[in-house]
């Protein structure tokens, strides 16, 4: 008598009821209330508790006409820019956003927006100067934001406001919004955008770097991470490399990138100046969901091998401990921006020695607005820069 091997079929059940659960989680993260057009509508109401920040702006969106939209998820023929002033409510609590019920808010209680204006190229790149001639030599660095899949332009430009405003960091703010559609069905559309991007995050990063800027850090997020290392590679092709005594940090949140992919631009690419600074979380939901798109191939910023990577030259900070305000622990960077000056300390400090070497590490701060303290269960993993180039 024949019997058929059931494990198969109950290996496709898995990964259906696998997949089912992931894209129910993230449906209901995106389902929850999200801006839309009109969310950014500028609010006149006196506010003299709330914090601003000025935020400039570098995009390959399109344009939106529509009142308090400022650009769409549309994709532009060129790269545009704008400047904006976004203030924080004095009860901001760290890692959070709080939007408002309705445009425009209340700044007592809301992120607002409270200026906001389009640029041309030269433009920008005098607003930039401007922005770093208020600080004081020695602390004019710049810090350039890029966004995730699934990103409405409100949503990318209040991340990269409470990222700076958590973080208490001087540095003048430069988001990179690239054409997500902000749509959790947007995925292949986002993909392509992204990839769309790279000349106009070239721009930008060279643009930044001709500044009067001392040191230019750069944080992506997600696939936001695909823009930055194919943009990396593209420089490095380019026989143009930037200036290396400006450029600082390059981290990594979340990367949704295939493994196997972000070696093969390492190879390319060469031994960084700098090593990429990684922050994995092995309970990511939404990369668990974007591996079961690719075929069930692991995606960067989940990746369990640490080790591997450290030894192509990355320092890895494994956040799978840090307990996730979303539902799909997939922003967790963002709960750490209130721990970036010690984080950045901690970093810096350690001594790459010639084997893997791993610390178990407790950063420890205070919240600039809650002023309670917060402690971070973190674990960096190190090992000498020596990618897989023959250079």
């Amino acid at each position: 008598m024949q019997t058929s091997s059931p494990h198969p079929a109950s290996g496709r059940t898995a990964t259906t009821r696998l997949a089912t659960v992931l894209v129910l989680t993230m449906l209901l993260v995106a389902c929850a209330g999200r801006p839309g057009p009109g969310s950014l509508t500028v609010s006149r109401d006196a506010a003299p508790e709330a914090t601003e920040h000025t935020i400039l702006v570098a995009t390959t969106r399109a344009r939106d006409t529509r009142p308090g939209s400022l650009f769409s998820g549309e994709r532009a023929d060129e790269l545009d820019h704008a400047v904006a002033t976004v203030s924080v409510p004095p009860g901001h609590e760290p890692g959070q956003i709080e939007w408002p019920n309705a445009p425009p808010g209340n700044p007592e209680t809301d992120f607002t927006l409270r200026a906001a204006s389009y640029l041309d190229d030269t433009g920008f790149r005098a607003a930039l100067n401007r922005e770093l001639a208020k600080r004081p030599k020695g602390q004019r660095e710049v810090f350039v934001f890029v966004h995730g899949y699934n990103t409405r332009f409100p949503e990318a430009l209040y991340r990269m406001v409470q990222l700076k405003h958590d973080s208490g960091l001087p540095q003048v703010a430069v988001l990179f919004t690239w054409a997500s559609s902000g749509e959790i069905t947007g995925y292949l559309y986002d993909n392509n955008s992204a990839t769309i991007a790279r000349d106009g995050l070239e721009q930008t990063l060279r643009a930044v770097a001709a500044s009067n800027a001392e040191k230019v850090n750069v944080l992506a997020h997600s696939m936001g991470n695909w823009v930055l290392t194919e943009t990396a590679r593209q420089i490095r092709i380019s026989g143009k490399p930037l200036p290396r005594g400006k450029m600082g940090l390059m981290a990594m949140a979340a990367p949704d990138l295939d493994v196997d992919v972000f070696k093969s631009q390492l190879r390319r690419a060469g031994k960084p100046e700098r090593p990429y600074v990684i922050l994995v979380s092995r309970d990511d939901r939404a990369l668990q969901a974007s591996s079961l798109l690719a075929g069930g191939k692991q995606r960067l910023g989940a990746y369990d091998d640490e080790e591997d990577l450290a030894e192509l030259g990355a320092v890895v900070v494994d956040l799978t401990e840090v307990k996730g305000a979303d539902a799909a622990n997939h922003g967790k960077f963002a709960q750490l921006a209130q721990a970036a000056p010690e984080l950045r300390q901690a970093l810096q400090s350690l001594d790459l020695r010639d084997q893997v070497r791993t610390t178990d590490a407790t950063v420890e701060t205070v919240g600039n607005t809650a002023k309670a303290a917060i402690t971070f269960p973190l674990r960096i993993l190190t090992a000498p820069i020596t990618a897989l180039s023959r250079q």
